[in-house]
């Protein structure tokens, strides 16, 4: 899976790390130091992710590979970080050429105890039970990472793009339909965006949405 996020180079010493604006232990399940790739602007660089606490990761860049950089500012970064999603059932029915449901509308689903947002999102978008989809990812309430909510749709065949986008805050033009996360304490909250209204498992559907709430989002496609 691949990470878009914008982000500052800070010096340490001989090195230079860039801070990592998610959780490495909740999206990619990966511990210890990590073997990554970044498209650093225009420059593809190996790298390490080195971890602080709690699943806080920055990467760890050297002088070469920051050479002729401005310091000062923020740089387009795309991290990719191979085998982070989890496999849900190999036998799954579905497909990207044979998805559960064409996405041309959704149907709200208010989640009925906290912590199982992921599972609602995602059982809205295929158009299935909460029961399901639980079943489905094998998880209980507060464990729908990311990895596993991708991993889900890959399992009902319902295509998305490979790139998560991280905003942190700042202000965005949305795809059609998209899985919006929202940071919540360590946790995650997730709810949908669908031709111009928002489908939260807590509140229901609305039209506006402060978007300084928002993580970042991943693109569903619906063509």
């Amino acid at each position: 899976m691949r990470y878009f996020f914008k982000s500052t180079i800070d010096k340490n010493g001989d090195h230079y790390n860039i801070r990592i604006p998610f959780n490495i232990w909740e999206v990619c399940k990966q511990r210890e130091v990590i073997d990554g790739e970044i498209m650093l602007d225009n420059k593809y660089i190996a790298c390490k992710l080195i971890p602080s606490e709690k699943g806080n990761y920055s990467i760890d860049l050297t002088a070469e590979d920051v050479a002729h950089m401005d310091l000062s500012k923020k740089h387009d970064l795309l991290l990719h970080v191979s085998g982070s999603l989890i496999k849900m059932n190999q036998n799954s029915p579905y497909s990207v050429e044979n998805p559960i449901r064409k996405i041309d509308h959704i149907d709200i689903i208010i989640q009925p105890m906290d912590g199982v947002c992921g599972q609602t999102v995602v059982a809205m978008l295929a158009g299935v039970t909460i029961a399901d989809v639980s079943k489905t990812m094998g998880i209980r309430e507060w464990q729908a990472t990311m990895g596993v909510v991708i991993s889900a749709l890959n399992y009902y065949g319902i295509d998305h793009n490979d790139i998560i986008v991280y905003t942190e805050g700042e202000p965005v033009t949305l795809p059609k339909c998209a899985v919006l996360m929202e940071k919540m304490g360590r946790f995650s909250h997730y709810l949908l965006y669908f031709d111009g209204k928002y489908y939260d498992p807590n509140d229901g559907i609305f039209e506006d949405y402060d978007q300084s709430k928002l993580l970042g989002y991943l693109e569903i496609y619906t063509e």
